[in-house]
């Protein structure tokens, strides 16, 4: 069980209060996933720096302030924040327009960039907009992560052969690589070929195993005993000795305007990524995540990096789940790691220095791969064609225009559906079925029939402006439907949680239309909070308290004893 309580708030720092009450039982699985989960990231961050456009190194450094700031800030315990490859590859797509022809601004502009993240997360969690993840439906997510993913792996073709691919767009490097497959640099392809082998082939034997460091370790070895540098084939190299310094971002107002819409969408995407991943153990281990604290967490997470020479940054599903693998029961897991990190800096650095650049572009491939979930897509065609085409949309928009635009789309496509569902909703006419218990929609069983001259009729979605028309239509295409005359009309408001006025004129609309036609109208199981809003607006006096049922048995026994009561 995991040391968070499911029923208090959490406070302000609920790492540290977690931290003032550790266990000693927890310690061994917190060394044990701290040291496995450093090893994992050491590799990784230096691709996911490479991503975002900066150099290796900086994906360690940015790896630091985040192991602090969210063991304090986070509300959940096994969460890992740091690089990953969603924000790295959208830093790069927001910086690459604004630096300068030497590019010496581009570390600047990453901070900077971090620093709004920040910003822009820490007004959201002080605005309480820690529900917006929520606008990022399942398939908008399945859809737009593959979508990141081809980008990724299209990113990295010129480091993979050694090739200057100077084209920004997926399609656009794609279509350069192999136009230049004659300029192929083939120990540079050799060396990363075998690097993705070896990690999907100890991945496959030993799913716990640290794969990319040992791969980078091979490699870094090959590099070594072949001289391979000396034949062209790029590595990391000098590394700067020590550790990031508080170092505040240049601001420019001219850049921080042309940042805005990116550090949205960065903290969009990297929030609900966040937010998605704490959930998921959440659920596993039985405790709660706060997720408008999330959002102050990465925010301060961001913050720190902007002020500590760093990029955006998220949560990596992948540490986060070999942590949890490993027994990582608190935050403490991230601690250890920090100390393992900056040991590695303060005493590895000649061996960093001769990583591959190869080998970290294979590393970034490898990771998105694991991003495009086929048999998610297969799962949404089986389950309702309208989601999957809806992934299916969002990863075309997301390559077709740009990161940054395809978050637009994929908030806007996930809206668009909503608003479908609510607009559009199922509606049923209950029924008797035979040697079945209860009423049922008319329409599931052979053999159901209506009560004769009544019609219960259930809408399956709140009432508001973008609906009432449909259900108002459909309310009277059931009342036309019916073979015996009409004598009452009973909406079954079960669904219907709440009305906005113009739900209210419409109904008082139709009530007068029934009213003419000599029929009564009338509701059932209206709950405490809807009855509050008809009598507010007049609509219950003028349907009438008597017209008004709590179950739908008292609707029939009603009816059938109308002629005693007239």
């Amino acid at each position: 069980m995991s040391p968070k309580s499911k029923d208090k708030p959490l406070p302000l720092l609920p790492g540290l209060k977690t931290l003032l009450s550790y266990q000693k039982a927890w310690l061994r699985g917190d060394i044990l996933a701290g040291i496995t989960v450093a090893a994992y990231l050491i590799p990784q961050c230096m691709a996911y720096g490479e991503l975002a456009g900066v150099q290796p190194v900086t994906g360690l450094w940015a790896i630091l302030p985040p192991m602090i700031i969210y063991t304090l800030f986070g509300s959940s315990p096994q969460l890992s924040v740091g690089p990953e490859s969603t924000t790295a590859v959208m830093t790069a797509v927001a910086i690459s327009p604004l630096i300068t022809e030497n590019g010496s601004n581009y570390p600047s502009l990453a901070s900077l960039l971090a620093l709004m993240v920040g910003i822009v997360c820490i007004i959201g969690y002080i605005t309480r907009l820690g529900f917006l993840a929520d606008l990022l439906s399942k398939p908008i997510l399945i859809g737009y992560m593959a979508g990141v993913a081809v980008i990724m792996m299209t990113g990295q073709l010129g480091k993979i052969s050694g090739m200057k691919i100077e084209a920004n767009a997926a399609f656009g490097q794609v279509g350069e690589f192999f136009s230049k497959l004659p300029e192929i640099h083939q120990p540079t392809l050799i060396l990363a070929i075998s690097v993705l082998v070896f990690l999907f082939a100890i991945q496959r034997r030993f799913p716990n195993a640290p794969g990319p460091l040992l791969a980078v370790l091979l490699a870094t070895a090959a590099v070594a005993i072949f001289k391979l540098d000396g034949r062209g084939v790029a590595v990391v190299g000098a590394i700067p000795a020590g550790l990031p310094h508080f170092s505040p971002p240049q601001i420019s107002l001219g850049d921080a305007g042309k940042l805005i819409a990116s550090a949205i969408g960065i903290s969009v995407v990297g929030y609900s990524d966040n937010v998605l991943t704490a959930r998921v153990f959440a659920t596993r281990h039985r405790y709660n995540i706060d997720a408008n604290q999330e959002l102050l967490a990465l925010g301060m997470s961001n913050l720190g990096n902007g002020f500590m020479q760093g990029f955006p940054v998220s949560s990596s599903g992948s540490r986060s789940v070999i942590g949890d693998s490993l027994g990582s029961r608190t935050q403490v897991f991230s601690l250890i790691g920090l100390v393992v990190v900056v040991c590695v800096l303060l005493f590895l650095r000649p061996l960093l220095a001769l990583f591959p650049k190869a080998a970290l572009g294979a590393i970034v491939i490898y990771a998105a791969t694991k991003l495009i979930e086929i048999p998610q897509f297969i799962r949404l065609g089986k389950f309702r064609r309208s989601e999957f085409f809806l992934a299916i949309i969002t990863t075309l928009g997301v390559l077709i225009t740009d990161l940054l635009v395809g978050v637009g789309v994929a908030l806007a496509l996930s809206v668009i559906d909503l608003f479908a569902r609510v607009a559009r909703p199922h509606d049923a006419v209950l029924g008797k079925v035979p040697n079945l218990p209860g009423l049922h929609d008319i329409e599931d069983w052979e053999g159901a029939t209506t009560i004769p001259g009544l019609v219960i009729y259930r809408y399956d979605a709140p009432l508001c402006f973008a609906n009432v028309e449909d259900f108002k239509r459909r309310a009277l295409e059931a009342i036309e439907a019916e073979v015996t005359p009409v004598e009452w009309f009973v909406l079954n408001t079960e669904a219907i949680v709440e009305v906005d006025i113009t739900a209210i004129d419409t109904l008082i609309e139709l009530q007068n239309e029934l009213a003419e036609r000599g029929i009564t109208l009338g509701m059932a199981r209206v709950k405490q909070d809807l009855y509050a809003q008809l009598r507010r607006s007049g609509l219950l006096e003028q349907i009438g308290t008597d017209n008004i049922y709590p179950t739908l048995p008292t609707v029939i026994a009603g009816f059938e004893n109308r002629a005693l009561n007239s």
